[in-house]
């Protein structure tokens, strides 16, 4: 006996939202509420790779400090109420190490299209780039902000390391400047400090503590546009509820807008200037 139409497209109807419902479902079930996890364990395990100022260790006592160990345990005792342990790895097990679940949290991950096919990314903490540094008291960049076209001219010397992401980065934009490449950071920065080159060029971080332990002679700029820039995050597991991500989006958020991730980033430099 055939159906009417109208009792047809009921039943088709209801057999799409069961579908849908079951799909939703499955989707759900594919997430992972890692915090409810943490919560239950009480205890917040964040993968700890060594690079000043992101994350340090102390040699004798094996405390961890950083600006990023400072987030990680800020939101897992204010925000999660759990305890928090650091797990000493390195930057080849970093990942590795979030996908097997030996820890809830890695840190300092720069964002990389690679990366994101095995891990999820928060939002970035701070942002990796390449920056200048120079000697303000320098004629040449008197009338200069941030221009990077108006830092290239033939009277003006880069020195970077060879062979770097800076020194590609910087390669690619300057065409009438000269490009002094040398061996080490060491031998960029004392260039600059003795004045053979204009310009100091690494990653925006590291420029940062060697500003900071110079304060009386150097200018960092942040050229525009940006060189080679990226997010810097925390990496948490794929399957991580979008949810439970949100709570760590909305928290590293909030401590940007208001200053007081750039604090924590200011005082992590000063503690690694002084470690040297």
């Amino acid at each position: 006996m055939a159906l009417p139409v109208s009792s047809y497209k009921a039943l088709v109807m209801g057999a799409s939202l069961c579908g849908a419902l079951l799909t939703q479902s499955a989707a759900q079930a594919a997430e992972t509420s890692v915090w409810q996890d943490v919560q239950k364990a009480g205890v917040l395990r964040c993968g700890a790779a060594v690079a000043a100022p992101y994350v340090m260790r102390d040699a004798k006592s094996g405390d961890y400090s950083g600006y990023f160990v400072d987030l990680c345990r800020d939101f897992g005792e204010r925000v999660l109420k759990v305890k928090v342990t650091f797990v000493d790895t390195n930057w080849d097990n970093l990942v590795a190490g979030l996908q097997s679940n030996k820890w809830d949290m890695a840190m300092a991950l720069n964002q990389t299209p690679e990366r994101a096919l095995a891990v999820a990314f928060t939002v970035p903490a701070t942002d990796y780039q390449v920056s200048l540094l120079v000697n303000k008291e320098n004629p040449k960049f008197a009338e200069v902000k941030d221009d990077i076209a108006a830092l290239d001219k033939p009277d003006v010397t880069y020195a970077v390391m060879s062979g770097t992401a800076q020194d590609k980065a910087i390669s690619s934009v300057v065409h009438n400047g000269k490009i002094m490449r040398l061996p080490g950071m060491d031998e960029a920065r004392l260039a600059v400090m003795s004045k053979r080159a204009d310009i100091l060029v690494d990653a925006s971080d590291t420029n940062h503590l060697f500003a900071l332990a110079n304060p009386d002679w150097t200018r960092e700029i942040l050229p525009k546009p940006a060189l080679a820039k990226q997010g810097v995050s925390f990496g948490v597991r794929r399957d991580i509820s979008a949810a439970d991500l949100q709570v760590l989006n909305i928290y590293l958020t909030q401590r940007r807008d208001t200053g007081e991730i750039q604090q924590l980033v200011d005082k992590a430099s000063l503690a690694a200037n002084a470690t040297k």
